[in-house]
């Protein structure tokens, strides 16, 4: 006989799979995190540079601070998670990623709201996703974790779309970064306001200069 705890569990994880994959509607294919305008100036030509670039992103840049932001939304109240909301939409380099934030956010509070029927205030997308987790009392390393494996996946598969690189070496840089993943998501628990920052700036410049990029695919 099953145990409840164990279904528990299961169903868990079945909804984190849901939230963070790609059928899960808040358009992440779309958005490029600024990867697109570094592909194409020549700061990402192969994937040993790209496994280097998402590796940072992870570890020193936005990965990690949605990260932090994930786990402070979880224990916060309302009050504390709109002052969250507006510290994550200070700390983004740029109109471009505010904007793939909170359409993001938009998008994954809308439809956790319908699925749940929980009423789920939209912001920034790793505020929603603190808070729609606490809901459901899920947790939190698993949440953050699942997160940034969806978050890195994506951009994978942006720069298989984007460079001369194959799904096999794609999947290889992913399995890669399982590693980091964990890292910053155990770091995360333990990590308060004050750890938030980065020194992505190469990152951070691209996703500024991909606002004027022309032509291009993705909406960030």
């Amino acid at each position: 006989m099953v145990k409840a705890g164990r279904i528990r569990m299961s169903i868990d994880l079945h909804r984190l799979v849901a939230w963070f994959s790609p059928s899960f509607p808040i358009g992440a294919f779309s958005y490029s995190h600024g990867l697109e305008n570094a592909i194409e100036n020549g700061e990402v030509t192969n994937g040993g540079e790209l496994a280097s670039w998402l590796e940072a992103i992870l570890i020193n840049g936005s990965g990690r601070n949605d990260a932090i932001l994930i786990a402070q939304s979880y224990r916060a109240d309302d009050d504390e998670r709109n002052a969250l909301s507006e510290l994550s939409l200070a700390i983004c380099a740029g109109h471009e990623r505010q904007f793939e934030s909170v359409q993001q956010g938009q998008a994954f509070a809308k439809t956790a709201g319908e699925i749940s029927g929980y009423s789920i205030t939209p912001g920034p997308l790793p505020t929603v996703v603190g808070q729609v987790a606490a809901k459901y009392e899920i947790g939190l390393r698993e949440v953050i974790a699942l997160y940034l494996h969806s978050f890195v996946s994506n951009l994978v598969s942006t720069a298989i779309r984007l460079m001369p690189i194959g799904q096999t070496e794609g999947q290889k840089i992913l399995h890669a970064l399982f590693e980091p993943i964990e890292i910053v998501s155990e770091n995360a628990l333990n990590a308060c306001l004050d750890d938030l920052g980065g020194s992505c700036f190469l990152a951070d410049i691209s996703s500024m200069a991909h606002e004027t990029q022309q032509p291009r695919i993705f909406r960030t």
